[in-house]
């Protein structure tokens, strides 16, 4: 009997312990999950993004790259040659105040007149230069301040008029250029959804402009479209919008420039806000400007008010020893 009893409190202790111990294994699994989710949340890890909008990304990115390769995109810019007022002579070889790369011998292609912010072409007899698919034989106005300027090409050379402050020069393609054949496309940051956000577009009460510097140390005053205001991990941010036709533009630097991504900044675009006075920021299309790819860019630089103290780890990363 006493054998028995003894039996008995040992089989209930046995069973108290266990369902103790089952209860810690419970309680300890429960805190190891927190802690993990508490981990990742502080790391700022996405647990799932859409697989849908990761597509999307990768789609778009997609067609920025085919656009860095065209005939009108950034890889193949050859040169930057500046106009004098007055005659300016232009061929292949080191013999002309305009001197494009030789082919396979030095060619003379004609004279260009800068008279008064137009801009003429006289073509050397002989020459082979084109405007739209045409030859040209004669003087022709290649660049007026109030038509699209024309786009010459001879060979694989295209090139073009643009103004920049009080001087003009033209812009050289190659459309040969080895830059593109060896581009492999640009690396980005892992695409994450909560680099999408809600932006509040503050608009002007006053018509407003804005200085914007560029490369050259050109200052330009471009019109304020409206200041975006949105948050991130609690912080409120700011960044000031110019127009891009039927998008705001957004020139913004962040604490990623000094070894990430391109040192001068980064672009951005987004659509114009809504009846409710927001847009989207989606800082994942975050883009190098042209600057990144060719020293022949004449790209604008941040404003102060844009240059973030927040680490924009999204977008496109720096582009070879840009």
């Amino acid at each position: 009997m006493r054998h028995k009893l003894e039996n008995n409190l040992m089989a209930f202790r046995d069973n108290k312990m266990a369902r103790k111990s089952s209860s810690l294994t419970v309680y300890s699994r429960w805190f190891m999950a927190l802690c993990l989710l508490l981990t990742l949340v502080v790391s700022g890890f996405r647990i799932a993004d859409d697989p849908a909008y990761r597509e999307k990304i990768d789609q778009w990115h997609q067609k920025r790259v085919v656009s860095l390769k065209s005939e009108n995109g950034w890889l193949n810019l050859a040169g930057l040659f500046w106009l004098k007022e007055g005659k300016n002579s232009l061929g292949r070889g080191s013999d002309f105040d305009i001197a494009f790369p030789v082919a396979d011998a030095p060619a003379d292609l004609g004279q260009l007149y800068l008279e008064k912010g137009d801009v003429r072409f006289v073509p050397n007899k002989g020459a082979t230069v084109s405007a739209n698919e045409k030859p040209l034989t004669e003087s022709t106005v290649v660049f007026s301040p109030n038509q699209k300027p024309l786009t010459l090409a001879h060979g694989s050379l295209r090139w073009f008029i643009i103004k920049r402050g009080n001087q003009y020069g033209i812009r050289l393609r190659d459309l040969n250029s080895p830059y593109v054949s060896e581009f492999h496309g640009v690396e980005r940051f892992p695409v994450e959804e909560s680099w999408q956000v809600k932006a509040r577009v503050e608009t002007p009460s006053v018509p407003k402009t804005i200085p914007i510097l560029d490369v050259l140390g050109l200052t330009s005053q471009q019109p304020l479209v409206g200041t975006l205001v949105f948050e991130r991990a609690g912080k409120t941010y700011r960044l000031d919008a110019v127009g891009e036709g039927q998008k705001l533009f957004i020139l913004f630097g962040d604490a990623t420039n000094t070894h990430e991504t391109y040192g001068s900044g980064r672009f951005l675009y987004a659509d114009k806000p809504g009846p409710d006075g927001t847009t989207t920021l989606d800082f994942n299309q975050a883009i190098n400007p042209p600057c990144a790819f060719t020293p022949y860019a004449t790209c604008p630089l941040p404003p102060k008010q844009n240059k973030l103290v927040l680490a924009v780890t999204a977008g496109e990363k720096r582009y070879g020893d840009h």
